[in-house]
């Protein structure tokens, strides 16, 4: 999936890059949502749902950080320079 990503992410042009990353990030939002909720309705017994919940949480919330911020530099790139 590494090698599809990055072919297909290759082939869009740098205009469209900025759009891609926005809906990213809407997505990976949907992802900690969903983790935050299976995390609220396990049981308090079942460690791996809880551990694995965490991991989602935290590795969505940094993808989603992330995204922003590649977005904000992308942004900048359009900027006109002083």
């Amino acid at each position: 999936m590494i090698f599809v990503g990055i072919e297909v992410i290759g082939r869009v042009p740098s205009v469209l890059h900025t759009p891609l990353m926005s809906g990213a990030n809407a997505i990976h939002g949907v992802v900690v949502i969903g983790a935050i909720i299976i995390m609220g309705q396990a049981e308090e017994s079942n460690y791996l749902a809880l551990i694995l919940g965490f991991l989602a949480v935290v590795l969505g919330t940094l993808n989603v950080v992330g995204g922003f911020v590649v977005t904000d530099r992308m942004l900048e790139m359009f900027k006109k320079k002083k």
